[in-house]
């Protein structure tokens, strides 16, 4: 259960699992609470919270993983969308020693100014993941990691390396800011009410001293090189349309320039990542129909094998060329190759934003 977003399903009756207590959930809303204590256990102490600890927990429920938070922290600052869930957390702990300790907030995580914090632990609605993942990786000051559940091909996407069969741009964006691991893998029958897919919970720790990237840039650069992730960059840059992008990119830098009478400044690297969620897979717990591709393909037009012969496409080959990337594919790229032949491109005053 989240505090997240909540989709409504057009067409259908909402499915609706009682609750001992008198609650019932919605799957349609996301709402799959943890029954199994074992593993709740087990998530608390994964997280590795200190008694001295801030902790967020996204989406409660009715309290069985924030019971344990409390015993492990000092605080729990819980954020939780639907009022009812929100009434049960405050009759569950109301008149024990917690009630001092937990603060609830009562609203969309995506929509809410979270406060300061030093772990999140969070078992969310799947159809927010990659927002919600980006907003953290956002916050600031940054905390010191967050144990988060999540549908399980998301969260193998999030920890994919190079070469996987789920290695894409998703991944490369998480992996800039974060390092994330693998915690474990979670069964439906896990939940009350049980989902349709499997999840796994990942530990996310953001990056210090952060990569510093123009963010805009980078999602740009990326979008290209993951348009086909198993073609040739060699054969990606030769595409009409690609040159025709960066070629129009590169006749406004180097008009700026001039208008400037000096260096072009730098564009501003502070990295905002409130909206890159926007661009990510926001794949939903019940998701059918998916192909392993489908997150990899460019907003643009994939273009025609073309040729363009021109001056400017022999300076943007001869950029892969230089550094040997001509036939390097995306899919079997690291995260310090993307950002090394970034690095080159913009030397060359090539540039994707």
């Amino acid at each position: 259960m989240a505090g997240g977003k909540i989709k409504k399903e057009k067409g259908k009756p909402q499915q609706h699992t009682p609750y001992q207590g008198g609650i019932s959930f919605h799957k349609s809303k996301g709402q799959h609470i943890l029954k199994n204590p074992l593993l709740v256990d087990s998530i608390v102490q994964k997280s590795g919270i200190k008694s001295t600890d801030v902790v967020l927990e996204i989406g409660p429920g009715t309290g069985n993983l924030t019971k344990k938070l409390l015993e492990a922290g000092k605080k729990v600052i819980a954020v939780e969308i639907d009022p009812r869930m929100v009434l049960e957390l405050q009759r569950r702990f109301q008149g024990t020693p917690y009630s001092n300790r937990l603060t609830v907030i009562q609203g969309d995580v995506l929509k809410t100014e979270l406060p300061y914090f030093d772990i999140c632990v969070a078992n969310i609605p799947y159809q927010i993941s990659s927002p919600l993942t980006f907003k953290l990786l956002g916050h600031q000051p940054a905390f010191r990691c967050a144990i988060i559940m999540f549908q399980r091909e998301f969260a193998m996407r999030l920890v994919a390396q190079p070469g996987d069969k789920l290695y894409c741009r998703l991944t490369v964006n998480t992996q800039l800011h974060a390092r994330i691991f693998h915690l474990l893998k979670v069964g439906k029958n896990n939940f009350r009410p049980p989902p349709k897919v499997d999840s796994s919970v990942v530990r996310i720790e953001p990056r210090k001293p952060r990569i510093e990237v123009n963010q805009k840039e980078w999602d740009g650069f990326l979008r290209i090189c993951f348009n086909r992730k198993n073609k040739t960059l060699g054969a990606i840059f030769r595409q009409k349309n690609v040159i025709s992008l960066l070629e129009k990119n590169y006749k406004t830098v180097q008009a700026l320039k001039l208008s400037q009478e000096g260096p072009l400044k730098e564009t501003e690297t502070k990295m905002d990542l409130s909206n890159l969620g926007d661009f990510m897979d926001d794949e939903g717990m019940e998701m059918e129909g998916r192909t392993d591709d489908d997150d990899d393909e460019m907003e643009v037009e994939d273009g025609e094998a073309e040729e363009v012969r021109s001056e400017f496409k022999d300076k943007v080959l001869g950029v892969l060329k230089e550094a040997d990337f001509e036939e390097k594919r995306s899919s079997k790229l690291s995260l310090q190759e993307f950002l090394y032949l970034l690095s080159l491109f913009n030397k060359a005053g090539i540039h994707f934003c």
